[in-house]
Formats: C-alpha cells, sequence, structure tokens
C-alpha cells in the first residue's frame, strides 16, 4: 500500500509540474489527492476548460470537503460554452455522501410504468414487455423525519434517445430519481452534486461551423489511387481545313472566236 501511495503522489506531482497555483493536497482512503488551477482544467474538466478560478477553486474545495478521488472518477468538471461549470460526481460517490450520515434509515427506488392504461410504480429497474415506461422514482429515508423525501422523475425529461440510455432506459431514470431524492434528503451532503445521469449530453451540441470555413467539393482524399486513375482521354484537335482544290479552267469560245471559225 505504501509503494501505491508513493506513486499515486509522483504521479500527482508530475501532474503539477511548474505550475502548481491553488495547490491543495488532501488523503482518500490513506491516499495522497493532489490538486491544482491546472490539473483541474488540463485533467479533470469535460467540455471546455474554460472554467473560471472561482469554480477551479469551488471543485477543489468540494473535492477535499467530500473525501473526493476525482482521479478514480469520483467526480469530474463539466463546462459548455459560457453556462456556469457543474460539478458531476459518480453515483457511488453520490450515495455514500449520503449514507454517511447518522441520520440515514435506508432509501428505495424503481421505475414508473404506464401499464393496462394505469400508472404503476414498481422497485428496481424491471418491467414487461407490454409496459410503457414513463418514469422513475426513489424515497429516501432520514430517521429524524417522520416521512420519507420522495422523487419522481419523468423520462422524456432525461433520456437521451442514445448509448445507454437507448439500451437500459429503466436503469437510467432510476438513477436519475435516486440522486434527486438524495440531494433533497442530505442538502448540505449533496448540494450542487450532478450525477452523468442527470445531466445533457457530455458531448454537447457540435459547433456550428465558421463563417468562412467551406468544404471543399473534391479533396485528394476523393481521388482514386494512382493504378486505378483511368488514362487520360487525348485532347480532340480538330484537322485544318484541307486546302481548296484547283480550280478547272476551260476555255470558253466567244461569240467573236466562233465568227473566226466560221469564217476560215
Amino acid at each position: 500500500m505504501a509503494k501505491e501511495n508513493n506513486t499515486q503522489a509522483n504521479v500527482s506531482q508530475t501532474l503539477l509540474g511548474a505550475n502548481d497555483k491553488g495547490r491543495v493536497t488532501y488523503q482518500v482512503n490513506g491516499e495522497d489527492v493532489n490538486l491544482s488551477f491546472q490539473i483541474v482544467r488540463n485533467y479533470l474538466t469535460r467540455g471546455n476548460s474554460a472554467v473560471s478560478d472561482a469554480e477551479v477553486v469551488q471543485f477543489i474545495h468540494i473535492c477535499r470537503a467530500n473525501c473526493l478521488n476525482p482521479f478514480i472518477g469520483d467526480a469530474y468538471m463539466v463546462k459548455y460554452g459560457s453556462e456556469p461549470a457543474q460539478m458531476i460526481i459518480s453515483k457511488a460517490a453520490f450515495m455514500k455522501r449520503g449514507e454517511s450520515s447518522p441520520q440515514f434509515a435506508g432509501y428505495q427506488a424503481g421505475v414508473i410504468l404506464l401499464r393496462d392504461k394505469q400508472v404503476v410504480e414498481e422497485e428496481g429497474s424491471f418491467f414487461l414487455p407490454g409496459d410503457t415506461l414513463v418514469g422513475g422514482w426513489a424515497k429516501v429515508y432520514r430517521s429524524d423525519r417522520q416521512h420519507p423525501v420522495v422523487a419522481r422523475v419523468r423520462l422524456q425529461e432525461y433520456n437521451k434517445g442514445k448509448s445507454t440510455w437507448a439500451s437500459m432506459p429503466g436503469t437510467m431514470i432510476r438513477k436519475v430519481a435516486i440522486a434527486q431524492a438524495f440531494r433533497e434528503a442530505f442538502p448540505f451532503a449533496t448540494d450542487g452534486m450532478y450525477t452523468p445521469e442527470e445531466m445533457p449530453d457530455e458531448q454537447g451540441p457540435e459547433p456550428a461551423p465558421a463563417a468562412n470555413a467551406i468544404k471543399p467539393l473534391f479533396t485528394e482524399a476523393d481521388a482514386p489511387a494512382p493504378e486505378q486513375q483511368p488514362d487520360p482521354e487525348p485532347e480532340f484537335t480538330p484537322d485544318p481545313d484541307p486546302a481548296p482544290e484547283a480550280e478547272q479552267v476551260y476555255d470558253v469560245p466567244t461569240e467573236e472566236a466562233d465568227m473566226d471559225l466560221f469564217n476560215a
């Protein structure tokens, strides 16, 4: 374990490099975690790295206060355009924050279905082929409250229609409901944190092409290989106009010549 700790410490030191502005060191499960402005921007921010110093400071201090290790996927930041950066944490790390509270008393979660024209709630993420999945639900219990915190979310609001959402929509929408219920039940432990399932597509919208960016109609990559190129057709050169044929000249007797022949 000591050797592994030293290895991670050396990696963190390498990432820090010469620029260690805002450097913070803390421990998670006995391992040193080193963060700085440069590390967060270069390695722990998705979308674009144009995060402000204030957003980086908040991210670092939330990680430290909640004993999150972003190098193993506990947390990262998402930044799109000029929108405020958002902190994303894994579902496991998110739930650990709530479960670490002395008031945590368990939770339930499942899917909301439309079955035979009736809305039903089932635990887990299983549903029948004839059911229509419409949402997810979760209940988080606290020992100091009489009623659980309940969250119900619509599939239509979160379903991205691709990737895992297309293959496991029940599992994904259930995760969203769990995150919302835990955040409401333990706001001091999880406020400002979101799971990947709650976020828009991390790839973001495709950037619009630059105004002066013109895609060529034909590029070198589109051309056939040299050996496949057809032989160029010879250029057509019209033959020069043939020289005019020599004009046959006939002697045409005149009237005077006819008279001479008659008088001879």
